[in-house]
């Protein structure tokens, strides 16, 4: 494994955000982190040259991980939780997200196959995502709690929500940024931060 150039809070930050969420953009990137494009891009150009992340160019590129940047996140990763001594809080967080998890994917069903003439039956779901979302961030401030990057699924869960209902509906299911893609990657997150493998 290459020399870790991972020394700082925004190290972790930048490469977990990029594990959590796959191949993306810098922007993407940024609003997984919660850090603004040139501090994300400097620590990207500097994982690049440590051999952790790789940089695709054109119109279509972005950034994703090395094997060695999985690996390294997966320690670093590791550490982090262990020195928090979070590990049954973040593991009794997992087992609530697990109860809420199909909830949120028939909610998903059901706006998608909804009659967007039927505007009685979305507004419905709509307040079924929002009485939804008071349950979902209680488990996102439990967890941030102990471990304070967990604070940027509430913002951009709550965020995602806001835009959907004031117009942008493609931001519950259909948007790289909607709240069905946000919790997504904090699934994937919790299964990192546990070392549980995704089946």
């Amino acid at each position: 494994m290459p020399d870790l150039p991972l020394r700082t809070e925004t190290d972790l930050l930048v490469l977990h955000a990029l594990r959590c969420i796959g191949f993306s953009s810098l922007a993407a990137v940024a609003a997984a982190s919660g850090l603004d494009e040139s501090t994300v891009e400097s620590q990207l150009i500097d994982l690049a040259v440590a051999g952790l992340v790789t940089r695709v160019p054109g119109e279509f590129g972005g950034w994703g991980l090395t094997e060695a940047g999985r690996d390294a996140d997966a320690e670093r990763i590791a550490a982090e939780l262990k020195g928090s001594g979070a590990w049954n809080v973040v593991a009794e967080a997992y087992s609530e997200f697990l109860e809420l998890n199909p909830e949120l994917l028939d909610l998903c069903t059901a706006w998608q196959t909804r009659d967007p003439a039927d505007s009685a039956r979305g507004a419905r779901i709509l307040e079924m995502f929002a009485e939804f979302d008071k349950r979902a961030d209680e488990v996102c401030a439990r967890l941030s709690g102990v471990l304070t990057r967990f604070a940027r699924y509430r913002d951009r869960l709550a965020g995602a929500l806001e835009r959907a209902v004031s117009g942008e509906v493609s931001y519950l299911t259909d948007h790289t940024a909607s709240y069905h893609t946000v919790w997504f990657q904090l699934h994937e997150d919790l299964l990192v931060t546990l070392g549980i493998p995704r089946h």
